[in-house]
């Protein structure tokens, strides 16, 4: 059994932000999919390649991700080695994609709310590269929305995103990092 958890906070008005990638690949993998509300959050549950998967949109706001993430890998009783979470980086060019398991937050509210529930950094991520800004505060870029140039990127490279997701589900991360990192 494999958990997906795409990282973001609840709301329409951050639908397009920065902060917000988890859920916008994550509603990109699965576009007609009936989300269930259960784990703090908006879950769905179906079979990938003969694997049960669970694909978690945390509703808790970012920093308490860790919260909902807690209460779903308890309930389906998830391996931590086989957890992916998918999230913003600002220390990434945008659009560049860096996959790893067991890492530090790197100063990511979600990943260190996910750390401190899980007790452990046992688990693999998905970053998406979203760049810094200097010129503004760090919550103010992250909580700012995609230029339309970035979401038309995002868009075109859907089916990357697609591979990436299913690579982990079939092959797990040490091949998945293997064949995607750098891209």
């Amino acid at each position: 059994m494999k958990l997906i958890v795409g990282l973001g906070n609840p709301g329409k008005e951050y639908n397009l932000t920065r902060h917000n990638i988890g859920f916008i690949i994550l509603d990109n993998y699965l576009p007609d999919v009936l989300w269930k509300k259960k784990f703090l959050g908006l879950y769905h549950e179906c079979i990938i390649n003969d694997e049960k998967v669970i694909f978690l949109k945390p509703q808790t706001f970012m920093n308490l991700s860790g919260d909902s993430v807690l209460e779903c890998v308890n309930y389906f009783k998830i391996k931590r080695e086989d957890i992916l979470v998918i999230h913003d980086d600002l220390d990434l060019e945008f659009g560049k994609i860096r996959l790893k398991k067991s890492s530090s937050s790197g100063g990511h509210n979600g990943i260190k709310s996910i750390i401190n529930s899980l007790n452990t950094d046992l688990f693999s991520r998905f970053k998406f590269g979203i760049s810094k800004n200097k010129n503004n505060l760090t919550k103010d870029y992250v909580l700012g929305d995609f230029s339309k140039q970035e979401q038309q990127f995002i868009f075109d490279n859907k089916e990357l995103y697609n591979d990436i997701i299913n690579s982990f589900i079939t092959n797990g991360i040490e091949k998945t990092m293997n064949d995607y990192n750098g891209n």
